[in-house]
């Protein structure tokens, strides 16, 4: 088995236990860029329906504040508690999105875009926080006004000096309203664009999380809401020092370094921790293998491989090589994943033509053409001896194969499992396999996003190219496991190939009885 470094290793572990737990549908570690718009849904719908009672004033906003935790708690004040709640949630599900991505190396090379405009959108969810915790407008959000405008002040292209105006009592109600302004529309609003260039490389984006997972999370924090309602502390108050602070770590952290450390000291840190983590693509950086590359003359313009393509990077014009099809597909080589899934949606992937030939496909791999694909598969199949031979069609971003390999046992591993055209299935059990074992990465975890969910749509008949019904389905298996799953991986390999041998034992026993 091949290296896995502890990282990895200790977050495959979490992700399993996670599956066993709530079913690969439902984790919440596949579903954490959904869960994070859903969380920002109800963000966005509880402090609008807060803003209805909210008092815009510098003197109003904490009686009001009050007002619905205390006397409309049944109502307004489970909806202030459900806001802050899900305001900590959605934190969490941002920093554990890095954190999968960044252990499971899905961060650099072609995903590079993803990460560095993805490193801004926690800052803007942080300042957005703190902003809301202004308008509470009690001790708390005084100590967070004050050490804000500390770290502006620091700011050499502000000259104005905020804290002055906190010092000398000159914060006045349209200052306040237009803080009140910023946190309901105006930081929602650069949110919304930043995300959405966040996700503008990423094809058939979803930002609707199952519906399951979103009834519990939703009724998950509901009951917390009821149980340990979000309370505030003592009205601002200039004169007077509170004795004690509950902070909010989440959007707060770096607010008590101010009190050791000057505001130049903490900018150097926060904007060195910004700097590094928008970096790290590059430290070191990670090589993607060479775009696809159009056939013209074997593509028809069909549009499926523009259709399938996770990242966009595939588009559809007007024909130009004069041929009688409408249109034609062409590869953006800078936005090319190097997956292969493109290759496994041409119909001209089919190894079944030009048998005594090169087989050329419409879009295929420079570095793993189609036609190498079968000689390998043939090439596998030749050697395979004894009972129950299986090859695997495998991935190579799901874990090492090669310890699988064996007289009866030949391995073939694909970029990913939607780079397997469907007729190279059929292609191998009609040239002497006993059986096709198809494995990739953990179902609801595709390395390139849609690999999984495409090669199951073609395996059912739902997605062109689709496995034709006359394939014998009990002679193909399917296991999706991860670096750490072998164990597992062999175990369902042999029981699949004891069903093999079980289908054999039924075909000779059916055949006996006609002869007689």
């Amino acid at each position: 088995m091949s290296y896995i470094n502890p990282v990895k290793r200790g977050y495959l572990a979490l992700e399993n236990w996670f599956n066993i737990s709530f079913g690969h549908d439902w984790n919440p570690l596949y579903h954490l860029g959904t869960l994070s718009f859903f969380f920002f849904w109800i963000i966005f719908v509880s402090g609008l329906y807060l803003f209805v009672f909210f008092d815009t004033s510098l003197s109003g906003a904490y009686a009001s504040v009050e007002y619905m935790t205390h006397d409309q708690w049944y109502a307004a004040g489970v909806m202030r508690s459900l806001h802050r709640y899900t305001s900590d949630a959605v934190i969490v599900t941002i920093i554990l999105h890095m954190f999968r991505e960044f252990s499971l190396d899905r961060y650099r090379g072609f995903r590079w875009f993803s990460w560095l405009t993805g490193v801004p959108n926690l800052w803007f969810v942080v300042t957005l926080g703190i902003t809301g915790y202004w308008l509470v407008w009690d001790e708390l959000a005084l100590y967070v006004a004050l050490k804000s405008s500390q770290l502006m002040d620091a700011l050499p292209f502000l000259p104005a000096s905020m804290s002055r105006n906190f010092l000398e009592s000159q914060i006045n109600d349209r200052f306040f309203t237009l803080m009140g302004f910023l946190h309901l529309l105006g930081q929602p609003v650069i949110l919304f664009f930043a995300l959405w260039i966040h996700v503008k490389r990423l094809s058939d984006v979803s930002i609707i999380a199952p519906r399951g997972l979103a009834v519990g999370s939703f009724l998950a924090l509901l009951i917390l809401s009821l149980i340990a309602p979000a309370v505030s502390h003592e009205a601002a108050d200039l004169a007077k020092t509170p004795a004690v602070l509950n902070f909010d770590w989440f959007y707060l952290n770096i607010y008590p370094l101010l009190d050791q450390w000057t505001s130049g000291q903490v900018w150097v840190l926060t904007l060195s921790i910004t700097t590094f983590l928008m970096l790290m693509p590059w430290l070191p950086p990670k090589k993607t293998g060479p775009a696809a590359v159009v056939h013209l003359d074997e593509c028809n313009g069909c549009e499926q491989c523009a259709r399938d393509c996770p990242f966009d990077a595939i588009n559809v014009q007007q024909r130009t090589d004069g041929a009688r099809w409408e249109h034609e597909v062409v590869v953006l080589d800078h936005l090319c994943a190097a997956c292969g899934i493109c290759v496994g949606s041409c119909h001209s992937s089919n190894p079944f033509r030009h048998a005594k030939k090169e087989l050329v496909t419409g879009i295929d791999m420079p570095q793993m053409p189609i036609n190498d694909i079968r000689d390998h598969v043939d090439a596998a199949l030749a050697q395979l001896k004894g009972e129950n031979r299986v090859i695997i069609f495998g991935c190579d971003n799901a874990l090492d194969f090669s310890g699988l390999e064996s007289s009866n046992i030949a391995v073939i591993s694909y970029f990913c499992a939607g780079m397997i055209p469907p007729t190279m299935i059929e292609y191998a059990l009609k040239h002497g396999a006993d059986g096709v074992f198809v494995t990739g990465c953990r179902t609801g975890d595709c390395y390139y996003r849609h690999g999984n969910r495409w090669f199951d749509e073609r395996f059912e008949g739902r997605r062109q190219p689709g496995l034709r019904k006359r394939a014998d389905r009990r002679r193909i298996g399917i296991f999706r496991a991860a670096e750490t799953d072998c164990k597992k991986l062999r175990k369902a390999l042999a029981h699949f190939q004891a069903g093999l041998a079980q289908l054999k034992q039924e075909h000779l026993a059916t055949g006996e009885a006609e002869h007689e």
